[in-house]
């Protein structure tokens, strides 16, 4: 199964293979992980098939807790014919005759109820384990599209995210130049106010100093670096869990770094909004492969 999509890791799948004397049925849950981890439910019939599964399993997933569960269900048409175990059912009646001489007779239909008085329809064991396999590959194709469905929701829901990012960086990067200024001015009316006596050109490195540790302009760069990276691993595609969730780190260092130099209310609220969506972010993010 091709891999280039963006996938949630929260699905599930189910898929009925029948053949001549049953059924194989397939349910499988995932949720969120940070590996990949399966865990089978089979019965005794397809426990040699176990290791093939789980080849398959993990040739198509990445990431996930993923609970497979298989049901193998007798077929439940017309009876054609019944074949009991004439000895084992003599044995029986000579058994109750030892232990009881004087007690009514066996109830027939409880004989048949014994294990092994009658014979159940053999199984070809190449067919069940080709319906198992069939089924497993059905309802791992189901689960993979919904996986994907869902992951085309979370990408829509980052992108819209990152343009609310790129709007609070595009508007503290427009009113940088004021702040900056403004910046200036109250630093040298200040200074000038106390320090009548101290030289000119002290007070002017001073406010140069000043207005550089107030200068973001770096931190709205490598926003934009991120908002761009971001994009680019979502269309990419494929286990990108991992990377998104590193960019949401990296987000959060210069939305941290914005917030420390802010000077100015805007630059304040742009933090926090910046933090807000962030957060809402990175908490879709731990749920994609």
């Amino acid at each position: 199964m091709a891999n280039n999509k963006v996938r949630s890791m929260t699905s599930f799948g189910r898929a009925e293979v029948n053949f001549s004397t049953g059924t194989a049925v397939w349910e499988m849950r995932s949720v969120n992980h940070r590996y990949l981890e399966p865990h089978f439910r089979l019965p005794e019939a397809a426990r040699a098939l176990e290791p093939k599964l789980r080849e398959l399993l993990r040739k198509t997933l990445n990431r996930g807790k993923v609970e497979m569960n298989l049901n193998l269900k007798a077929s439940s048409g017309e009876v054609t014919g019944l074949q009991v175990n004439q000895a084992l059912v003599e044995e029986l009646v000579k058994a109750a005759r030892q232990v009881a001489p004087e007690s009514q007779p066996l109830n027939p239909l409880e004989v048949l109820k014994w294990p092994g008085v009658i014979a159940e329809p053999e199984t070809d064991a190449d067919e069940q384990a080709s319906a198992i396999l069939t089924g497993f590959q059905q309802a791992l194709t189901q689960m993979v599209d919904n996986r994907e469905r869902e992951g085309a929701e979370l990408a829509g829901f980052i992108e819209a995210r990152l343009v609310g990012i790129d709007e609070q960086v595009a508007q503290v990067r427009k009113l940088l130049p004021q702040i900056l200024q403004n910046q200036r001015e109250k630093l040298r009316s200040r200074l000038e106010e106390l320090l009548e006596e101290i030289d000119k050109d002290r007070i002017e490195q001073e406010i140069a100093l000043l207005a550089q540790k107030a200068d973001v302009d770096e931190e709205l760069d490598r926003l934009e670096a991120h908002i761009n990276e971001t994009r680019r691993v979502l269309k990419n595609g494929g286990p990108i869990g991992r990377r998104l969730d590193f960019l949401m780190q990296e987000f959060n260092r210069e939305a941290n770094t914005l917030s420390s130099k802010a000077v100015v209310t805007d630059t304040t609220q742009a933090a926090v909004e910046l933090k807000v969506l962030i957060e809402q972010m990175r908490e879709q993010v731990q749920n994609i492969e």
